[in-house]
């Protein structure tokens, strides 16, 4: 069997970054052309798509004056790694240790509580916790400290150049121009050196797919108003498929001698397999309950979740329900899935 994924996690195996979601469409203005375009020759290409796809002159304008390839850049994106071949896992406590501390549970509740009525306000419409939409934000960009300083066209044409993945990054300069278009001037624009920017992290095509609104004043900015990064965030994890009324996950007791082998998972995944080939099988809460495995947080016997338990047997383990899927979504990793959903239930105490 094959376990399909959204098209978020799907981009997550494409760039092989931490927190990139949703895919681009397959489409550049360089189909057919040679890879050894100077890169001026290769920027009037993409200045001709914007052009075409309604991006204004000024706009082009501001944002390409100048531009020149970013060798950091390149030497950035050749030293990402592949799909690791290693059987063993690194544990996940001293993962947990590092990144749900007592600064950042510190942080995320300082956040809750300076913006409490809006972080329930996107609660409200989205269905996603207010404490999952804040840990996000603490994760991604350390409650909106570290957002990063590459300067996004730059980078962005940089990589499309450069031709690896060339028509993913050709798009995702083209959706860059689209949202400067916007209003954004080209020192706002700034983040990640592969193209991810603002509060949520978002990469351009998902600023224009899923940006939202979130204090009425007709602009979705995601850098540096909180109200549109929270309506972003919650409107991000809905689109993935985040249940309302559900807990990501809670913790579980295993019995010893427990049979894993027994609830082995039979589902292929087509991309991020090893972390989901980490999962159990899918059962309900009762059927769990009735193989011996109890749910230490209330929840419903209905619920269908997975069971997972990292670092062996005698440590601690988690039923996963569909909503820590959604988190995957954000980034496909085990660690840091679980540690969005740890630090949203310290922030929430």
């Amino acid at each position: 069997m094959h376990l399909k994924l959204g098209p978020i996690a799907a981009l997550c195996l494409a760039l092989a970054l931490p927190a990139v979601p949703l895919g681009a469409q397959e489409t550049s203005p360089t189909a057919g052309q040679s890879t050894d375009l100077s890169f001026d020759a290769y920027l009037q290409l993409l200045i001709a798509r914007a052009r075409a796809e309604g991006v204004s002159e000024a706009t082009l304008q501001r944002m390409t004056v100048g531009l020149t390839p970013n060798d950091r850049v390149i030497r950035l994106d050749r030293a990402q790694p592949g799909t690791p071949t290693r059987s063993g896992f690194p544990a996940l406590a001293p993962y947990i240790s590092t990144h749900v501390n007592s600064v950042r549970i510190a942080g995320g509740r300082d956040v809750f509580a300076a913006n409490r009525s809006a972080l329930l306000a996107v609660e409200a419409e989205y269905g996603v916790p207010a404490e999952i939409i804040v840990a996000i934000f603490g994760h991604e960009t350390s409650y909106g400290r570290i957002r990063g300083d590459f300067d996004l066209a730059r980078s962005l044409a940089t990589l499309a150049w450069e031709g690896r993945r060339r028509e993913l990054f050709a798009n995702e300069f083209i959706a860059l121009m689209k949202v400067a278009d916007k209003g954004y001037q080209r020192y706002e624009l700034v983040g990640s050196w592969a193209g991810a920017m603002g509060n949520p992290q978002f990469l351009p095509s998902i600023y224009l797919k899923l940006a939202k609104d979130g204090d009425g004043d007709g602009r979705a900015n995601i850098f540096s108003n909180r109200a549109d990064t929270f309506a972003s965030i919650g409107n991000y994890l809905r689109y993935a498929g985040w249940r309302p009324g559900q807990p990501w996950g809670v913790e579980a007791t295993v019995p010893a001698g427990f049979d894993w082998n027994a609830v082995e998972t039979e589902l292929v995944a087509p991309v991020c397999p090893r972390v989901h080939v980490r999962h159990s099988q899918w059962k309900t809460i009762a059927e769990w309950r009735a193989l011996g495995v109890r749910p230490q947080r209330l929840i419903g016997d209905e619920v269908l979740a997975s069971l997972f338990q990292p670092d062996g047997p005698g440590t601690p383990a988690w039923l996963l329900t569909s909503n820590y899927r959604a988190i995957l979504e954000y980034n496909c990793s085990n660690y840091y899935a679980m540690s969005v959903g740890l630090l949203a239930d310290e922030i929430a105490r």
